[in-house]
């Protein structure tokens, strides 16, 4: 492939981001509802083209920058979904411990979202539609187009890590 093939060019950049961004952002807005939730994808999504610029040819760059947005959507709400569990998990649970334990449990929980979501996206997805959405991994191969033992490797990998950075607390 060759550097004029490719979008990196300032030029056919900023064309692609001309013909595009409004799409682009519209197409998330009416996914979202959400003015600057759009507006934020859409930015980011662009941004990882340009990095990734090398790779894409100006062909296929409209399915890029589409593709792109869509997944950090999706990575969003499930992000969210793990924030939400951990607000509204019921509060009689809380009641009977102490101040400090609630302070530690606070703690441990946001050194977790915060592990989770510094996973590579392929084992944070795996992780969190097994461990949250509590499917099969043979439904999340289907689901993802992968194999299962694709998925296995991934949620391997994703505790492995988990494991490693959690080795220390106890």
């Amino acid at each position: 492939m060759s550097h004029s093939d490719t979008v990196c060019e300032e030029s056919v950049y900023t064309a692609i981001f001309k013909d595009y961004a409004n799409n682009l952002y519209h197409f998330l807005y009416y996914k979202t509802g959400n003015l600057s939730m759009a507006q934020d994808l859409t930015q980011e999504a662009f941004t990882r083209l340009w990095q990734n610029c090398q790779a894409v040819l100006k062909a296929n760059a409209k399915g890029y920058v589409f593709k792109i947005a869509n997944n950090l959507l999706l990575n969003t709400y499930k992000h969210r979904r793990v924030v939400l569990q951990f607000e509204h998990r019921p509060q009689s649970e809380a009641h009977h411990e102490s101040p400090a334990f609630l302070l530690e449990e606070k703690e441990l929980k946001a050194q977790l979202e915060t592990a989770i979501a510094a996973l590579p996206e392929k084992q944070r997805v795996v992780f969190l539609l097994s461990r949250i959405d509590k499917k099969t991994y043979q439904e999340i191969a289907d689901l993802l187009g992968i194999s299962k033992q694709t998925v296995e490797k991934r949620m391997y990998n994703a505790l492995d890590t988990l494991r490693q950075l959690f080795a220390g607390i106890r």
